[in-house]
């Protein structure tokens, strides 16, 4: 009964994960769960309202939750070289070229494929927040993403925010001519790179 019980909580409350640990035994006989995990997938906030009203964004990482405020995805580390990614597959890619060229990546921070010039700026405030951060590498691939658009969000990022962090800059894809010439044409110290292991490389020297 107990572990239908388990499994009927996991299905109905759209669990990612029911971990009971420990499961002690009185003298009795009887079962207690005497610690438990539960976590809950975010896509399914519109079925739990209930649940989801419970949640204490004080006990999270105040950049995390900025994040997803944005519709972006973070996650803070402990480097010095910030990244502004889209897709989960590319940063985690950026992220281990900037350790093979012997740097250490800040955050994981994945736009996705349909941010807004807003939320590019957003990424920049969340990246910057991190007093760690001394250079912040960019690599966008723009397929349903627009070079352009990423182009016009940094560029506004740059000039709202006064970052004082070196930027380092690739792009390939969808408009990425039409982006190259939108960083080129803003007048701002932004370094551009030709591929992701030329704009590692140049994160990492820029802080040397």
């Amino acid at each position: 009964d107990q572990i239908r019980a388990l499994y009927n909580l996991f299905v109905d409350k759209d669990c990612t994960m029911v971990e009971v640990n420990p499961l002690a035994e009185d003298t009795d006989g009887n079962l207690i769960a005497a610690d438990a995990k539960i976590g809950f997938d975010d896509n399914a906030e519109f079925r739990h309202k209930d649940i989801f009203d419970q949640r204490d964004h004080t006990q999270e990482d105040p950049r995390e939750v900025a994040a997803a405020k944005w519709d972006l995805n973070y996650i803070g580390l402990d480097g010095n070289i910030g990244c502004m990614v889209n897709g989960a597959g590319l940063a985690m890619s950026t992220m281990d070229i900037i350790s093979l060229n012997g740097g250490s990546p800040a955050n994981f921070l994945d736009v996705g494929g349909g941010a807004k010039v807003e939320q590019i700026k957003a990424a920049f405030e969340i990246i910057t927040s991190d007093p760690a951060v001394k250079a912040i590498l960019v690599n966008i691939f723009g397929g349903i993403m627009k070079c352009d658009i990423i182009a016009e969000g940094i560029i506004e990022a740059s000039r709202e925010l006064d970052l004082k962090v070196p930027v380092v800059v690739r792009l390939e894809g969808t408009n990425v001519e039409r982006g190259k010439q939108l960083l080129e044409e803003s007048g701002l110290d932004l370094i551009t790179a030709d591929d992701l292991d030329d704009a590692a490389t140049k994160a990492v020297a820029s802080i040397a």
